[in-house]
């Protein structure tokens, strides 16, 4: 299995780099759109609806959502509008998880709710990473930039907690996570977004700014992870899918990102840089 996720991971990284770094926006966003409907598939199944023919439907109209917002993305009041009311649903979100009990029923009130979520997530998340990418000054390094970040926070999580875990994070929804590895994934994300800041030429409260903007898409990108060990701990299921060999689904791979790049995106639009 160890094996197995290297090489996923070898092929995989480097694909990403070049589709971030070498494609135009535009089909750029059209990458980012299969995405998010790979994504929106298999929430689906974590809602969950019952039979082919209602994912299919969901799916379909999360296409016809994103084709839309493509039409109107130039729009900066809906850009905001949608970036802010992202940050709503990720507090609604973070509230949820510490009440892990809410939305464990499959009526169709607890259903609706969880796939007006979805659309939520998909849209902003999407938004998010083709505005950073339209953006004028090295757009596509601002979305290479957030995903490094993203890693470099697993990466000092996991670590963290490994080494120094202890005190459960949120022990109803994913045992695993501690509290160490929020303070590691916190440590190593300054540590980057620091010295990114430097290079990049921020000073003062410019620099400052960045690197609080840095630590919250830290912070809520941790509240992904958990909101999706929240719902696969509800079905009793390990992963989201199967897509990605060692690696489980893509939701598996992206729902950090899900919390990360509306909350990134939106802070720097907030503080102008």
């Amino acid at each position: 299995m160890l094996k197995l996720r290297i090489l996923s991971a070898l092929l995989l990284v480097p694909l990403v780099v070049l589709a971030v770094l070498r494609l135009d926006t535009a089909n750029f966003a059209l990458v980012a759109t299969i995405i998010m409907l790979l994504a929106a598939w298999e929430w689906g199944a974590l809602v969950p609806l019952n039979g082919r023919p209602a994912r299919i439907a969901y799916l379909l109209s999360v296409t016809v959502a994103l084709m839309l917002l493509w039409m109107v993305a130039q729009r900066e009041w809906l850009v905001d509008l949608t970036l802010g009311m992202a940050l709503l649903w990720w507090l609604f979100t973070l509230l949820w998880i510490t009440r892990p009990d809410w939305g464990r029923g499959t009526d169709g009130t607890h259903v609706l709710a969880k796939l007006i979520l979805g659309y939520g997530l998909f849209i902003s998340t999407w938004l998010a990473l083709v505005v950073l990418h339209s953006r004028p000054d090295q757009g596509p390094v601002w979305v290479l930039y957030l995903l490094v970040l993203v890693w470099v926070a697993d990466s000092g999580a996991y670590f963290a907690g490994r080494t120094w875990g202890r005190a459960k994070l949120a022990p109803k929804v994913s045992p695993g996570k501690t509290w160490a590895g929020v303070y590691g994934a916190l440590a190593a994300s300054a540590l980057f977004a620091f010295g990114f800041a430097l290079y990049t030429g921020f000073r003062g409260t410019d620099l400052a700014g960045f690197v609080l903007i840095c630590m919250l898409t830290v912070m809520f990108s941790i509240v992904g992870d958990l909101l999706e060990s929240l719902l696969k701990r509800q079905q009793g299921i390990k992963d989201s899918g199967n897509l990605i060999p060692g690696h489980g689904g893509i939701l598996d791979r992206i729902d950090s990102l899900l919390a990360a790049a509306p909350l990134f995106a939106l802070g720097m639009r907030w503080m102008n840089l």
